[in-house]
Protein backbone atom coordinates (compact mmCIF):
# COMPACT_ATOMS: atom_id res chain seq x y z
CA UNK A 1 0.00 0.00 0.00
CA UNK A 2 1.16 3.53 -0.77
CA UNK A 3 1.01 6.01 2.12
CA UNK A 4 1.60 9.76 2.13
CA UNK A 5 2.88 11.14 5.45
CA UNK A 6 2.47 14.93 5.56
CA UNK A 7 4.91 16.37 8.07
CA UNK A 8 8.40 15.15 8.94
CA UNK A 9 8.50 16.33 12.52
CA UNK A 10 8.78 13.99 15.45
CA UNK A 11 5.50 12.13 14.90
CA UNK A 12 5.56 12.12 11.11
CA UNK A 13 9.13 10.90 10.74
CA UNK A 14 8.85 8.13 13.32
CA UNK A 15 5.45 7.00 12.01
CA UNK A 16 6.53 7.09 8.37
CA UNK A 17 9.74 5.15 8.99
CA UNK A 18 7.99 2.51 11.10
CA UNK A 19 5.13 2.04 8.63
CA UNK A 20 7.75 1.53 5.93
CA UNK A 21 9.28 -1.10 8.18
CA UNK A 22 5.85 -2.80 8.20
CA UNK A 23 6.19 -3.17 4.42
CA UNK A 24 4.21 -0.09 3.35
CA UNK A 25 5.54 2.25 0.66
CA UNK A 26 5.72 5.63 2.40
CA UNK A 27 6.33 9.08 0.94
CA UNK A 28 7.11 11.64 3.64
CA UNK A 29 6.28 15.20 2.57
CA UNK A 30 7.35 18.50 4.06
CA UNK A 31 7.41 22.05 2.71
CA UNK A 32 10.76 22.65 4.44
CA UNK A 33 13.17 22.09 1.55
CA UNK A 34 16.25 22.13 3.79
CA UNK A 35 14.81 19.42 6.04
CA UNK A 36 13.82 17.23 3.09
CA UNK A 37 17.25 17.72 1.51
CA UNK A 38 18.93 16.67 4.75
CA UNK A 39 16.70 13.58 5.06
CA UNK A 40 17.44 12.62 1.46
CA UNK A 41 21.13 12.66 2.38
CA UNK A 42 20.63 10.57 5.50
CA UNK A 43 20.67 13.34 8.11
CA UNK A 44 18.05 12.85 10.82
CA UNK A 45 16.86 16.20 12.28
CA UNK A 46 15.91 14.83 15.72
CA UNK A 47 17.66 12.68 18.30
CA UNK A 48 15.69 9.48 18.83
CA UNK A 49 17.31 6.11 19.60
CA UNK A 50 16.93 3.64 16.73
CA UNK A 51 15.37 6.10 14.29
CA UNK A 52 18.40 6.64 12.06
CA UNK A 53 18.84 2.90 11.59
CA UNK A 54 15.20 2.29 10.65
CA UNK A 55 15.16 5.25 8.24
CA UNK A 56 18.36 4.12 6.52
CA UNK A 57 17.17 0.52 6.26
CA UNK A 58 13.87 1.41 4.61
CA UNK A 59 15.30 4.07 2.31
CA UNK A 60 17.72 1.47 0.98
CA UNK A 61 14.86 -1.00 0.55
CA UNK A 62 12.95 1.59 -1.50
CA UNK A 63 9.98 1.71 0.87
CA UNK A 64 10.67 5.19 2.29
CA UNK A 65 11.10 8.43 0.32
CA UNK A 66 11.20 12.13 1.14
CA UNK A 67 9.85 14.92 -1.05
CA UNK A 68 8.37 18.42 -1.11
CA UNK A 69 5.93 17.47 -3.91
CA UNK A 70 2.67 17.15 -2.00
CA UNK A 71 0.48 16.88 -5.09
CA UNK A 72 2.33 13.86 -6.50
CA UNK A 73 2.43 12.17 -3.09
CA UNK A 74 -1.33 12.57 -2.62
CA UNK A 75 -2.15 11.31 -6.09
CA UNK A 76 -0.03 8.18 -5.69
CA UNK A 77 -1.31 7.21 -2.22
CA UNK A 78 -4.41 5.53 -0.83
CA UNK A 79 -3.91 6.74 2.75
CA UNK A 80 -2.81 10.27 3.61
CA UNK A 81 -1.62 10.80 7.20
CA UNK A 82 -1.71 14.35 8.60
CA UNK A 83 1.20 14.68 11.04
CA UNK A 84 1.78 18.42 11.20
CA UNK A 85 2.19 20.62 14.23
CA UNK A 86 -0.71 21.94 16.31
CA UNK A 87 1.10 24.56 18.42
CA UNK A 88 -0.71 26.18 21.33
CA UNK A 89 -2.18 29.65 21.02
CA UNK A 90 -1.78 32.09 23.93
CA UNK A 91 -5.13 30.92 25.37
CA UNK A 92 -4.02 27.27 25.32
CA UNK A 93 -6.15 26.25 22.35
CA UNK A 94 -4.37 24.32 19.58
CA UNK A 95 -3.66 26.18 16.35
CA UNK A 96 -5.09 24.00 13.55
CA UNK A 97 -3.81 26.18 10.70
CA UNK A 98 -1.44 23.52 9.36
CA UNK A 99 -4.05 20.76 9.65
CA UNK A 100 -6.53 22.88 7.71
CA UNK A 101 -3.94 23.67 5.02
CA UNK A 102 -3.13 20.00 4.51
CA UNK A 103 -6.82 19.06 4.35
CA UNK A 104 -7.42 21.74 1.71
CA UNK A 105 -4.44 20.50 -0.33
CA UNK A 106 -5.62 16.88 -0.16
CA UNK A 107 -9.12 17.90 -1.22
CA UNK A 108 -7.67 19.83 -4.15
CA UNK A 109 -5.41 17.04 -5.42
CA UNK A 110 -7.61 13.98 -4.89
CA UNK A 111 -7.73 11.68 -7.90
CA UNK A 112 -9.75 8.82 -6.38
CA UNK A 113 -10.84 7.35 -3.06
CA UNK A 114 -8.60 8.47 -0.17
CA UNK A 115 -8.42 7.63 3.51
CA UNK A 116 -7.38 10.81 5.32
CA UNK A 117 -5.88 9.99 8.72
CA UNK A 118 -5.29 12.55 11.46
CA UNK A 119 -2.14 11.59 13.35
CA UNK A 120 -1.57 15.04 14.86
CA UNK A 121 -2.99 15.64 18.32
CA UNK A 122 -6.19 17.59 17.64
CA UNK A 123 -9.31 18.52 19.62
CA UNK A 124 -12.58 16.69 19.25
CA UNK A 125 -14.37 18.11 16.23
CA UNK A 126 -11.31 18.32 13.97
CA UNK A 127 -12.42 15.28 11.96
CA UNK A 128 -15.74 17.00 11.34
CA UNK A 129 -13.88 20.15 10.25
CA UNK A 130 -11.81 18.16 7.75
CA UNK A 131 -14.92 16.44 6.42
CA UNK A 132 -16.57 19.82 5.86
CA UNK A 133 -13.52 21.03 3.94
CA UNK A 134 -13.73 17.98 1.69
CA UNK A 135 -17.45 18.26 1.07
CA UNK A 136 -17.14 21.97 0.25
CA UNK A 137 -14.28 21.62 -2.23
CA UNK A 138 -14.52 18.10 -3.68
CA UNK A 139 -17.64 16.36 -4.85
CA UNK A 140 -16.10 14.01 -7.39
CA UNK A 141 -14.29 11.44 -5.25
CA UNK A 142 -15.15 9.35 -2.21
CA UNK A 143 -13.14 9.77 0.96
CA UNK A 144 -13.00 8.60 4.57
CA UNK A 145 -11.87 10.56 7.61
CA UNK A 146 -10.01 8.64 10.32
CA UNK A 147 -8.58 9.63 13.69
CA UNK A 148 -5.52 7.56 14.63
CA UNK A 149 -3.84 9.28 17.61
CA UNK A 150 -0.21 8.59 18.44
CA UNK A 151 1.10 7.55 21.85
CA UNK A 152 4.86 7.84 21.29
CA UNK A 153 7.18 8.64 24.17
CA UNK A 154 10.23 10.63 23.20
CA UNK A 155 13.31 8.54 23.84
CA UNK A 156 11.50 5.26 23.11
CA UNK A 157 9.30 6.22 20.16
CA UNK A 158 10.47 3.51 17.75
CA UNK A 159 9.92 0.78 20.34
CA UNK A 160 6.56 2.30 21.27
CA UNK A 161 5.43 2.22 17.64
CA UNK A 162 6.59 -1.32 17.02
CA UNK A 163 5.22 -2.67 20.35
CA UNK A 164 2.32 -0.37 21.31
CA UNK A 165 -0.12 -0.79 24.16
CA UNK A 166 -3.02 -0.29 21.73
CA UNK A 167 -3.99 1.04 18.32
CA UNK A 168 -6.89 3.50 18.30
CA UNK A 169 -8.87 3.80 15.07
CA UNK A 170 -11.71 6.31 14.89
CA UNK A 171 -13.79 5.94 11.72
CA UNK A 172 -17.41 5.86 10.61
CA UNK A 173 -17.24 3.43 7.69
CA UNK A 174 -16.10 -0.16 7.29
CA UNK A 175 -13.98 0.55 4.21
CA UNK A 176 -11.68 2.90 6.10
CA UNK A 177 -11.43 0.54 9.07
CA UNK A 178 -10.29 -2.28 6.79
CA UNK A 179 -7.62 -0.03 5.24
CA UNK A 180 -6.33 0.88 8.69
CA UNK A 181 -6.31 -2.76 9.79
CA UNK A 182 -4.25 -3.60 6.72
CA UNK A 183 -1.77 -0.83 7.50
CA UNK A 184 -1.35 -2.08 11.06
CA UNK A 185 -1.64 -5.79 10.25
CA UNK A 186 1.82 -6.66 11.70
CA UNK A 187 0.58 -5.38 15.07
CA UNK A 188 -2.71 -7.26 14.79
CA UNK A 189 -0.73 -10.46 14.27
CA UNK A 190 1.11 -9.99 17.57
CA UNK A 191 -2.27 -9.46 19.31
CA UNK A 192 -1.99 -5.74 19.94
CA UNK A 193 -5.38 -4.51 21.20
CA UNK A 194 -7.29 -2.50 18.58
CA UNK A 195 -9.80 0.10 19.82
CA UNK A 196 -12.29 0.73 17.02
CA UNK A 197 -14.54 3.70 17.73
CA UNK A 198 -15.98 6.86 16.19
CA UNK A 199 -13.81 9.81 15.17
CA UNK A 200 -14.81 12.09 18.06
CA UNK A 201 -14.07 9.44 20.70
CA UNK A 202 -10.68 8.64 19.16
CA UNK A 203 -9.75 12.32 19.21
CA UNK A 204 -10.69 12.57 22.88
CA UNK A 205 -8.79 9.39 23.87
CA UNK A 206 -5.46 11.16 23.28
CA UNK A 207 -6.32 14.16 25.45
CA UNK A 208 -7.85 11.94 28.13
CA UNK A 209 -4.73 9.73 28.24
CA UNK A 210 -2.19 12.54 28.43
CA UNK A 211 -4.35 14.49 30.87
CA UNK A 212 -4.59 11.54 33.24
CA UNK A 213 -0.82 10.94 33.15
CA UNK A 214 -0.16 14.63 33.80
CA UNK A 215 -2.52 14.46 36.79
CA UNK A 216 -0.61 11.44 38.13
CA UNK A 217 2.76 13.20 37.83
CA UNK A 218 1.45 16.38 39.43
CA UNK A 219 -0.12 14.34 42.23
CA UNK A 220 3.17 12.72 43.18
CA UNK A 221 4.89 16.11 43.02
CA UNK A 222 2.34 17.39 45.52
CA UNK A 223 3.01 14.34 47.70
CA UNK A 224 6.74 15.11 47.46
CA UNK A 225 6.09 18.58 48.81
CA UNK A 226 4.13 17.08 51.72
CA UNK A 227 6.99 14.67 52.38
CA UNK A 228 9.43 17.56 52.67
CA UNK A 229 7.14 19.35 55.13
CA UNK A 230 6.51 16.23 57.21
CA UNK A 231 9.90 14.51 57.10
CA UNK A 232 8.70 11.54 55.01
CA UNK A 233 10.32 9.86 52.00
CA UNK A 234 8.42 10.16 48.73
CA UNK A 235 10.12 7.08 47.28
CA UNK A 236 8.67 4.90 50.02
CA UNK A 237 5.28 6.58 49.67
CA UNK A 238 5.29 6.11 45.89
CA UNK A 239 6.29 2.46 46.20
CA UNK A 240 3.57 1.85 48.73
CA UNK A 241 1.05 3.45 46.38
CA UNK A 242 2.33 1.80 43.21
CA UNK A 243 2.07 -1.74 44.53
CA UNK A 244 -1.69 -1.25 44.56
CA UNK A 245 -2.67 -2.65 41.16
CA UNK A 246 -5.46 -0.10 40.88
CA UNK A 247 -2.83 2.64 40.91
CA UNK A 248 0.33 1.12 39.41
CA UNK A 249 3.90 2.35 39.76
CA UNK A 250 4.34 4.18 36.46
CA UNK A 251 4.44 8.00 36.48
CA UNK A 252 4.89 8.13 40.26
CA UNK A 253 8.36 9.66 40.04
CA UNK A 254 8.66 13.15 41.55
CA UNK A 255 10.77 15.80 39.92
CA UNK A 256 10.92 19.40 38.72
CA UNK A 257 7.64 19.29 36.79
CA UNK A 258 6.13 18.10 33.52
CA UNK A 259 7.77 19.14 30.25
CA UNK A 260 8.04 18.20 26.61
CA UNK A 261 5.90 18.74 23.56
CA UNK A 262 2.83 16.80 24.73
CA UNK A 263 1.74 17.05 28.35
CA UNK A 264 1.85 20.86 28.81
CA UNK A 265 0.27 21.48 25.40
CA UNK A 266 -2.34 18.74 25.66
CA UNK A 267 -3.49 19.65 29.17
CA UNK A 268 -3.93 23.27 28.08
CA UNK A 269 -5.83 22.10 24.99
CA UNK A 270 -8.07 19.80 27.06
CA UNK A 271 -8.94 22.67 29.41
CA UNK A 272 -9.68 24.90 26.42
CA UNK A 273 -11.81 22.20 24.78
CA UNK A 274 -13.91 21.93 27.95
CA UNK A 275 -14.33 25.72 28.13
CA UNK A 276 -15.43 25.75 24.49
CA UNK A 277 -18.29 23.46 25.50
CA UNK A 278 -19.25 25.51 28.55
CA UNK A 279 -17.50 23.32 31.11
CA UNK A 280 -14.50 23.77 33.40
CA UNK A 281 -12.13 20.81 33.51
CA UNK A 282 -11.15 21.52 37.10
CA UNK A 283 -8.76 18.61 37.62
CA UNK A 284 -6.78 19.54 34.52
CA UNK A 285 -6.73 23.22 35.48
CA UNK A 286 -5.40 22.28 38.92
CA UNK A 287 -2.80 20.01 37.32
CA UNK A 288 -1.55 22.88 35.17
CA UNK A 289 -1.32 25.14 38.22
CA UNK A 290 0.57 22.50 40.23
CA UNK A 291 3.03 22.03 37.39
CA UNK A 292 3.75 25.75 37.20
CA UNK A 293 4.26 25.89 40.96
CA UNK A 294 6.50 22.80 40.92
CA UNK A 295 8.81 24.32 38.32
CA UNK A 296 8.97 27.62 40.19
CA UNK A 297 9.73 25.86 43.49
CA UNK A 298 12.94 24.31 42.19
CA UNK A 299 14.90 27.56 42.41
CA UNK A 300 13.75 27.90 46.04
CA UNK A 301 15.00 24.38 46.71
CA UNK A 302 18.39 25.21 45.18
CA UNK A 303 18.69 28.45 47.16
CA UNK A 304 17.80 26.62 50.38
CA UNK A 305 20.65 24.17 49.75
CA UNK A 306 23.39 26.59 48.67
CA UNK A 307 22.42 29.99 50.10
CA UNK A 308 22.41 33.24 48.07
CA UNK A 309 22.83 32.46 44.39
CA UNK A 310 24.19 35.75 43.08
CA UNK A 311 27.82 35.44 42.08
CA UNK A 312 27.92 31.64 42.33
CA UNK A 313 28.45 29.18 39.49
CA UNK A 314 26.06 26.28 38.99
CA UNK A 315 26.98 23.11 37.11
CA UNK A 316 23.71 21.93 35.56
CA UNK A 317 23.56 18.34 34.34
CA UNK A 318 20.81 17.90 31.76
CA UNK A 319 18.89 20.33 29.56
CA UNK A 320 16.35 18.17 27.70
CA UNK A 321 12.96 17.62 29.30
CA UNK A 322 13.73 13.91 29.69
CA UNK A 323 16.62 11.56 28.84
CA UNK A 324 17.19 10.04 25.39
CA UNK A 325 15.92 13.09 23.52
CA UNK A 326 17.23 16.49 22.43
CA UNK A 327 13.81 18.08 22.95
CA UNK A 328 13.91 21.15 25.22
CA UNK A 329 10.29 22.24 24.74
CA UNK A 330 8.82 23.19 28.14
CA UNK A 331 11.88 21.57 29.73
CA UNK A 332 11.95 21.89 33.54
CA UNK A 333 15.75 21.77 33.30
CA UNK A 334 15.80 24.81 31.05
CA UNK A 335 13.42 26.59 33.43
CA UNK A 336 15.91 25.92 36.23
CA UNK A 337 18.74 27.37 34.12
CA UNK A 338 16.70 30.49 33.36
CA UNK A 339 15.82 30.95 37.04
CA UNK A 340 19.46 30.52 38.10
CA UNK A 341 20.56 33.17 35.60
CA UNK A 342 17.78 35.50 36.75
CA UNK A 343 18.99 35.06 40.35
CA UNK A 344 22.47 36.26 39.37
CA UNK A 345 24.20 32.89 39.18
CA UNK A 346 26.50 31.84 36.37
CA UNK A 347 25.55 28.54 34.71
CA UNK A 348 27.70 25.97 32.98
CA UNK A 349 25.71 23.07 31.55
CA UNK A 350 26.19 19.67 29.98
CA UNK A 351 23.68 17.47 28.16
CA UNK A 352 24.48 14.49 25.90
CA UNK A 353 22.11 15.62 23.13
CA UNK A 354 20.33 18.92 23.80
CA UNK A 355 23.07 21.56 24.11
CA UNK A 356 22.74 22.84 20.55
CA UNK A 357 18.98 23.26 20.94
CA UNK A 358 19.43 24.94 24.32
CA UNK A 359 21.94 27.43 22.96
CA UNK A 360 19.46 28.39 20.25
CA UNK A 361 17.15 29.57 23.07
CA UNK A 362 19.85 30.81 25.47
CA UNK A 363 22.73 31.97 23.21
CA UNK A 364 24.94 32.98 26.15
CA UNK A 365 24.66 29.62 27.91
CA UNK A 366 28.06 28.14 28.72
CA UNK A 367 28.22 24.49 27.64
CA UNK A 368 30.81 21.96 28.79
CA UNK A 369 32.38 19.01 26.98
CA UNK A 370 31.43 16.47 29.66
CA UNK A 371 30.17 16.15 33.23
CA UNK A 372 33.52 16.80 34.87
CA UNK A 373 34.36 19.78 32.68
CA UNK A 374 30.95 21.13 33.65
CA UNK A 375 31.67 20.74 37.37
CA UNK A 376 35.20 22.10 37.33
CA UNK A 377 35.33 25.21 39.54
CA UNK A 378 31.56 25.37 40.06
CA UNK A 379 30.09 26.06 43.49
CA UNK A 380 27.47 23.32 43.28
CA UNK A 381 25.87 20.84 40.89
CA UNK A 382 22.21 20.54 39.89
CA UNK A 383 21.12 17.22 38.40
CA UNK A 384 18.18 18.28 36.23
CA UNK A 385 17.68 15.44 33.71
CA UNK A 386 18.24 11.78 34.57
CA UNK A 387 20.39 10.65 31.64
CA UNK A 388 21.87 7.20 32.27
CA UNK A 389 25.41 8.54 32.24
CA UNK A 390 24.53 10.73 35.24
CA UNK A 391 23.43 7.73 37.32
CA UNK A 392 26.90 6.39 38.10
CA UNK A 393 29.11 9.45 38.39
CA UNK A 394 32.54 9.28 39.95
CA UNK A 395 31.40 11.20 43.01
CA UNK A 396 34.89 11.43 44.50
CA UNK A 397 36.23 13.04 41.33
CA UNK A 398 33.17 15.26 41.04
CA UNK A 399 33.58 16.46 44.62
CA UNK A 400 37.23 17.39 44.04
CA UNK A 401 36.30 19.52 41.03
CA UNK A 402 33.56 21.48 42.81
CA UNK A 403 34.25 24.31 45.25
CA UNK A 404 31.94 22.53 47.67
CA UNK A 405 30.45 19.04 47.62
CA UNK A 406 26.91 20.23 47.12
CA UNK A 407 24.36 18.50 44.88
CA UNK A 408 20.73 19.39 44.32
CA UNK A 409 19.28 16.27 42.72
CA UNK A 410 15.97 17.22 41.10
CA UNK A 411 15.47 13.67 39.79
CA UNK A 412 16.30 11.70 42.96
CA UNK A 413 18.96 9.67 41.18
CA UNK A 414 21.11 9.23 44.30
CA UNK A 415 20.36 8.00 47.81
CA UNK A 416 20.41 10.76 50.47
CA UNK A 417 21.99 8.63 53.21
CA UNK A 418 24.80 7.41 50.95
CA UNK A 419 25.51 10.92 49.69
CA UNK A 420 25.60 12.39 53.19
CA UNK A 421 27.81 9.53 54.40
CA UNK A 422 30.23 10.44 51.59
CA UNK A 423 30.40 14.03 52.82
CA UNK A 424 27.99 15.63 50.39
CA UNK A 425 25.53 18.40 51.12
CA UNK A 426 22.75 16.66 49.25
CA UNK A 427 19.16 17.66 48.55
CA UNK A 428 16.56 15.68 46.63
CA UNK A 429 12.85 16.10 45.93
CA UNK A 430 10.49 14.87 48.64
CA UNK A 431 13.20 13.06 50.58
CA UNK A 432 14.13 13.88 54.15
Amino acid sequence: MNICMVGTGYVGLVTGACLADFGMHVICVDKDEAKIGALQHGHIPIYEPGLEEIVTKNERAGRLRFTTDLKAAIESSLAIFIAVGTPPRPDGSPDLTFVRQVAEAVAEHMNGYKVVVTKSTVPTGTGKMIEEIFRASNGRHDFSIVSNPEFLREGSAVADFLRPDRIVIGASDARAIEVMKEIYSPLFLIETPFVITDVASAELIKYASNGFLAVKISFINEIARLCELMGADVHDVARGMGLDRRIGSQFLHPGPGVGGSCFPKDTAAAADLARHHGYRFRIIEATMAVNRETKARMIEKIAAAVGPLAGKTAAVLGLSFKPETDDIRESPALAVVSDLLAAGAAVRAFDPAAMENAKAVLPDLQCASDVYDCASGADFVVLATEWNEFRALDLEKLGRLLKSKTMVDLRNVYEPREMKAAGWNYSGVGRS
